[in-house]
């Protein structure tokens, strides 16, 4: 059998690379990866957070997929299929004297293709949303990166009206012209109306739902509307009754409809995008056998609310245990700071801030600084910045050697990988999604009315995700963790998320002996 090949294959591979990074679950991912391949069932595999980063666990499921007699599909984003194509593949199909054709591109190459093709995320699920037959049926694909699986979808079904798709509308349009310009312009006050917030976006209300409801009833004599006022008219017609927002069609699937602002142009742009993803994506895991690949989805191997979100229903689930002595970090959660939301908080935010960065002085290497508050990332640099000059850098990756970045999560989890592990990490706040973000309110919303807890299902989940992420690559550079936020010790879910960090050795004090290990590792 296939599982047995790749086994023994790769075992000896493994033996012959001197100085290769091993990860002890290179053979039983392998053999999964194997059997998901010969017997057509699916698989989900958690490697866990930093193997995740690191990407050592590719080794894996490469070699089954060379080594299988069939075509194989790969969903990677870009920088990882350059990373196979450069580094894994080669060093494989050399060992192995696999000669099967690699391609890579955005469209199938072909019925008689039995290669290993290459794809990003963003062409496959666009080629499986939109038609059935875009790729042939039955052929095993192979997804690495799951984590972000969900926003990627979401990405592929937001549809938007832009600010030129308004001029594009009144050229088609041309007998209903000034009225597609009064909608406009109406549309404009109502929006510019809304108070400022830092994400510059609004769900849609009610004075402007019948705003475009006027609109759309003038439009209906028009024989053909622009594909893209077209689509947004199908699902625009769900919220369009008084009952609505609160309460779409029960024939419709729930949606998301806000807009998005740019207060110095005075443009505006119309967004929608579903809110339950189950439905749409299950028939896609139907098509062909697939392995999911993703770092740390849950803290159960099964990943129940993964799935559910995701419309995964009879899947083989693998979740690989962390190595407690090589991955363990020292995590400092001290007491008594002041809660996030009081207006105490940021001044003893930034106190506790400078004491960490002063009593690392002496230890070489990154030090960053997690902020998820908007306004919060900015001051938190600009105070730094006057003090510690210009090692200080705000989202930034030309960094000195000691830099200090301040970061909020979204540019961390992009740029990780290309900088230095850290070896003192300070996190404000927990990565909670935030309810002033209105998107995340209207998600909120979503699961209030449909009696769920959306604190467990959603924001808890996502946080903890985003944590473990965050972390990886100090665990690898055995550094320091700073996590200044009470509620993990003043709150019922405090445990579930040290829980979910662990391995760590909590510490709830300050002294210069904590840094003096880091500072011995980076000058050995």
């Amino acid at each position: 059998m296939i599982e047995a090949e790749v086994h023994l294959s790769l075992h000896n591979f493994l033996r012959s690379q001197e100085g290769f990074p091993s990860w002890p679950h290179h053979l039983t991912m392998a053999r999964l990866v194997a059997r998901a391949l010969r017997l057509g069932r699916s698989a989900l595999i958690q490697v866990g957070a930093v193997s995740g980063y690191q990407g050592r666990y590719r080794t894996s499921f490469v070699a089954s997929a060379l080594m299988w007699q069939g075509a194989v599909i790969i969903v990677a984003p870009e920088a990882v299929q350059q990373r196979l194509l450069q580094i894994e593949i080669p060093r494989l199909q050399q060992w192995l004297q696999a000669h099967k054709p690699i391609r890579t591109g955005d469209a199938w190459p072909g019925s008689e293709f039995q290669g290993l093709f290459l794809i990003s995320p963003e062409a496959w699920l666009k080629g499986q949303l939109t038609s059935s037959d875009y790729f042939p049926p039955a052929i095993p694909t192979i997804i690495d990166g799951v984590d972000d699986l969900e926003s990627w979808v979401r990405h592929q079904l937001t549809q938007d009206i832009q600010p030129h798709d308004w001029d594009q509308l009144m050229l088609a349009c041309p007998q209903q012209a000034e009225v597609i310009r009064s909608a406009r312009v109406q549309l404009t006050k109502e929006l510019f109306q809304h108070p400022a917030n830092p994400y510059e976006c609004y769900l849609i209300s009610q004075p402007e739902i019948e705003i475009l409801n006027h609109l759309y009833a003038v439009l209906n004599s028009v024989p053909e509307l622009p594909a893209n006022w077209q689509h947004f008219k199908q699902q625009f017609e769900h919220i369009s009754s008084p009952a609505s927002p609160a309460s779409p069609a029960s024939h419709a699937s729930p949606a998301l409809f806000w807009a998005t602002i740019a207060r110095r142009q005075g443009l505006f742009s119309l967004h929608y995008t579903p809110l339950e993803l189950g439905k749409i994506l299950a028939p896609i895991w139907q098509r062909q056998p697939v392995v999911l690949i993703g770092s740390a989805l849950e803290p159960e191997t099964e990943a129940p609310l993964f799935r559910q979100r995701l419309g995964l229903d009879d899947v083989t689930c693998l979740k690989f245990s962390s190595d407690s002595q090589a991955e363990a970090v020292q995590f400092y959660l001290p007491h008594k700071l002041p809660l996030p939301n009081t207006p105490e908080f940021q001044a003893a935010f930034i106190h506790k801030v400078r004491t960490l960065l002063c009593l690392s002085a002496t230890a070489p290497g990154l030090i960053v600084v997690l902020v998820g508050d908007v306004p919060l990332k900015a001051q938190v640099g600009a105070i730094l910045a006057s003090e510690f000059g210009s090692r200080v850098q705000v989202e930034k990756t030309c960094l000195d050697e000691n830099g200090i970045l301040v970061s909020g999560w979204e540019f961390w989890r992009e740029h990780q990988t290309v900088l230095p592990a850290p070896h003192l990490l300070i996190i404000a706040t927990l990565p909670l999604p935030s309810l002033e973000n209105p998107l995340v309110a209207g998600r909120v919303a979503h699961y209030k009315r449909s009696h769920q807890d959306w604190f467990r299902l959603f924001l808890l989940p996502a946080a903890l995700n985003e944590l473990q992420r965050a972390i990886a690559p100090v665990r690898e550079s055995q550094g320091i963790i700073a996590l200044l936020d009470s509620r993990v010790i003043n709150r019922s879910y405090g445990a579930q998320i040290l829980a979910a960090l662990s391995p760590l050795a909590r510490i709830n004090y300050l002294d210069p002996s904590l840094f003096s290990h880091a500072s011995e590792e980076n000058s050995a």
